[in-house]
């Protein structure tokens, strides 16, 4: 992520031959908070701290959506059945719900806090969660809500009681259940079904990531959690056992994220606070 106040870049690498950038799209006038790929590929998302979405074709660099919302935007997230919907969430009480094909917010959920940190939607699509950074007395109250899509209503708010922020959201791929990487150093356990219980028995501990907003994925088989950390490295815990089964000294400074190849699960991409992307194997 560039710093705020520069410009912003989107870059697409060859992640599995040359290793090389083969294009970069520069439409943001600051730092690109985040940029994820649309569902048919073809297409990337990006929103950024000057407030601005676009919807770039990766073929001709050109913008198939643009708009500006109120705020800095901190996630984006594509409907996982409806490829002309996605949702927004930033430095504001309030997630958008954006059509491309109209250009206009067609849902508003608001509640009661400072940010939207991440955001999971559940493969059916009607229900999705955010994780938020609240600084009020009962922030634990709201560290987590879970949201009905079509109605906008809340379903609860009373997920994770415990008091540090969750930066980053991970769906399990076969198991109904989702992690949280919580600034406590340790990822918890939940479940996706109500009343969306931590589960007590696993808590994935061992690595620090206080002072930076850490990601945290699962691998595509759902045998490993993994997770970056303050000092650099890439934690590897076993999912049903919940210890430590491989660290990687990836980075100098924090690895702040990473990501499995989708089609090449031995691929991983990480990337570190100063910018530096690898992909290991």
């Amino acid at each position: 992520m560039d710093p705020p106040g520069v410009s912003g870049y989107s870059k697409v690498w060859d992640a599995v031959d040359t290793g090389t950038c083969l294009k970069s799209y520069s439409c943001h006038s600051s730092a690109v908070r985040d940029a994820i790929w649309s569902l048919c590929g073809r297409k990337i998302l990006s929103g950024g701290f000057d407030s601005a979405l676009y919807l770039t074709d990766t073929e001709t660099g050109t913008h198939l959506f643009s708009s500006k919302t109120e705020f800095r935007i901190s996630t984006v997230k594509f409907h996982p059945s409806n490829p002309n919907v996605f949702l927004c969430g930033g430095f504001s009480p309030s997630v958008n719900a954006w059509d491309i094909r109209s250009h206009k917010v067609i849902r508003d959920f608001k509640a009661a806090i400072q940010q939207t940190l991440d955001i999971l939607f559940l493969p059916e699509g009607n229900l999705f969660f955010t994780s938020t950074d609240s600084v009020s007395r009962d922030s634990a109250d709201r560290t987590i809500i879970a949201w009905d899509f079509q109605t906008g209503a809340k379903i609860s708010n009373q997920i994770f009681h415990e008091r540090y922020t969750c930066p980053s959201l991970t769906l399990h791929p076969k198991e109904r259940a989702f992690a949280a990487q919580t600034n406590g150093n340790y990822m918890a356990l939940f479940s996706t079904q109500r009343p969306f219980k931590i589960n007590k028995k696993k808590r994935y501990e061992g690595h620090k990531v206080e002072g930076f907003s850490v990601g945290c994925k699962f691998s595509p088989d759902g045998t490993i959690l993994a997770t970056g950390s303050s000092e650099g490295k890439i934690y590897f815990y076993n999912y049903n056992t919940a210890r430590i089964i491989h660290t990687l000294p990836a980075h100098s400074e924090a690895c702040v994220n990473l990501s499995f190849h989708p089609v090449l699960p031995s691929l991983l991409a990480t990337c570190d606070w100063e910018g530096t992307i690898k992909i290991w194997q």
